[in-house]
């Protein structure tokens, strides 16, 4: 017999203007889940949300409850709900035609950024793909969206979830991309957008080959397999050590599980009149009401975040010493960024707080895909509460909960002398993406930084780029330094809401790695 959870509803949709859940829904369908449906269905929003739906922290439950079994009606729910996207979006899911393609993402009770799984491009396979070349008239954009879904699904699905264990510890991810970073070197490449569509093709090939040999079993060409493993691999990542790392830290209980959204694709790398990004309502660093945000042309998401590509400002507030030579949003797609900018004004006014927003415009048109209270500093915590007071958008009792002790503790932390500052030669510039100053020995990885700091040695991490599997020894560092990335970046998010010391995009320093030594020059 299942266990009956909320009445045997297992599936909450949203999408054309309505939608199952609300912003109330957090326990149930994860902030997420909860934005998502907020952002869809509420009468004073209804914005431009592509279609999904949320299988219910509840699922997640009784999946370990239940040796990672699923209650029996959930497979009907799910199929019923991927018809209801279909409809709306004209495509069928699998079909060879005009398939749909969908992403797999988890939704937490409250923001866990970047500890648990995403898989994009979900449907993607040899018969489907030649849809996708003749919907979107675009072959190079479609075999590189499909060397995606393979380098994540092997990733998320195959190994971690798998239980795989790495070897030398490099995971089939780090393998994949190595194949494509071999490619650039050869052409002489800066950007993974220079690949040409044959190089693509020879990269698919050999990404399958290479999954295969290292992993052990081929990847999956059938799209329904490939949703319920995207699926299982969301739930199983609520297990993950980089998520029990999260949790103990912020103190997120274990029992409340996490929801999985899963919803219709739409693409920020379709040329050069599609982008992808993430904004703020608020400047998160100072807590100057100012909209502020990175955008990136031709590109997905998680390229933002990844701090792979420099982004460019999606305005002239929003520029720094690294993204001051491109071109704004505002100016390249004007109608777009004024779209933009009307919804983050009625998000940051529909939940009274600063909002963390990501966007994405396939061919000029804009999409909402998630919203989220924003992380913060201390001083920009204490900007905000007071100013959104003043502007009587926040009670004084909400101001002050606001702030929390430990972003007070921030506004007294260490920082560098204004005079030493003045008289000393600078040796690089980044982007202050964390308050405070710091010193320590300088670490290349988190397992070193979690070594050291273990001996009671103050380190600071230095990292091209972080990603959440180096949670552990970000915590534990006095400080963060990546060459790569920008204020919208993983470490500069984490250490942001961790009131850590931290400088992204420090472009002028190259980190060389040596068999049995690191060292930066």
């Amino acid at each position: 017999m299942d266990k009956k959870l909320n009445g045997n509803k297992y599936v909450y949709f949203f999408g054309d203007g309505k939608a199952d859940g609300n912003e109330s829904m957090k326990n149930l369908l994860g902030g997420k889940g909860a934005n998502l449906a907020e952002m869809a269905g509420h009468p004073q929003l209804k914005l431009p949300v592509p279609p999904g739906f949320t299988i219910t922290t509840e699922v997640c439950t009784y999946y370990y409850e239940h040796k990672k079994t699923y209650p029996r009606e959930l497979k009907s729910q799910v199929e019923r709900s991927l018809e209801k996207m279909e409809k709306l979006t004209g495509k069928k899911f699998g079909n060879e035609k005009d398939p749909l393609l969908v992403s797999i993402r988890s939704g937490a009770r409250r923001s866990m950024p970047g500890m648990m799984e995403t898989v994009l491009n979900v449907g993607l396979n040899e018969k489907t793909i030649k849809g996708l070349i003749w919907h979107s008239g675009d072959e190079r954009f479609a075999y590189d969206a499909y060397r995606r879904l393979i380098m994540m699904y092997a990733d998320v699905v195959m190994e971690k979830a798998g239980g795989i264990e790495v070897k030398n510890g490099k995971g089939i991810r780090k393998i994949l991309d190595e194949k494509l970073e071999h490619i650039k070197q050869n052409q002489g490449y800066t950007s993974d957008t220079d690949l040409t569509v044959d190089e693509l093709k020879i990269l698919v090939k050999e990404y399958k080959k290479t999954v295969k040999k290292v992993l052990g079993t081929e990847f999956p060409d059938d799209p329904w397999e490939q949703i319920w493993g995207g699926i299982g691999a969301v739930f199983s990542s609520w297990n993950g050590k980089r998520a029990i790392e999260y949790r103990r830290i912020e103190k997120i209980p274990d029992e409340w599980g996490t929801a999985v959204n899963v919803q219709a694709m739409v693409f920020g790398n379709m040329g050069n009149d599609s982008c992808t990004g993430v904004a703020f309502t608020r400047n998160p660093g100072t807590g100057e009401n100012k909209f502020y945000g990175e955008y990136l042309v031709n590109a997905q998401g998680e390229d933002v975040v990844a701090g792979i590509r420099t982004p460019a400002p999606v305005n002239e507030y929003s520029k720094n010493a690294q993204s001051e030579q491109f071109t704004t949003l505002e100016r390249l797609m004007p109608k777009q960024y004024k779209e933009l900018d009307d919804y983050q004004k009625k998000l940051e006014s529909h939940y009274k707080d600063m909002q963390d927003i990501e966007f994405t415009i396939e061919r000029g048109k804009l999409y909402m895909l998630q919203c989220r209270v924003g992380k913060r500093n201390g001083i920009a915590a204490v900007r905000m509460a007071t100013e959104m007071h003043a502007e009587k958008l926040i009670d004084a009792e909400t101001a002050v909960m606001r702030v929390g002790p430990n972003q007070l503790v921030e506004l007294l932390l260490p920082m560098l002398d204004p005079k030493a500052e003045q008289t000393n030669a600078v040796i690089a510039k980044g982007l202050p993406a964390g308050p405070g100053g710091a010193k320590g020995r300088v670490v290349f990885s988190s397992d070193d930084a979690v070594e050291w700091a273990y001996r009671g040695e103050k380190v600071i991490l230095v990292r091209e780029e972080t990603s959440p599997e180096d949670v552990d020894g970000m915590h534990k560092a006095q400080a963060i330094l990546t060459t790569k990335g920008g204020m919208t970046s993983h470490a500069a998010l984490v250490a942001r809401g961790w009131g850590k010391c931290c400088i992204v995009g420090c472009g002028d320093i190259e980190i060389h790695h040596e068999s049995k030594k690191r060292m930066a020059q």
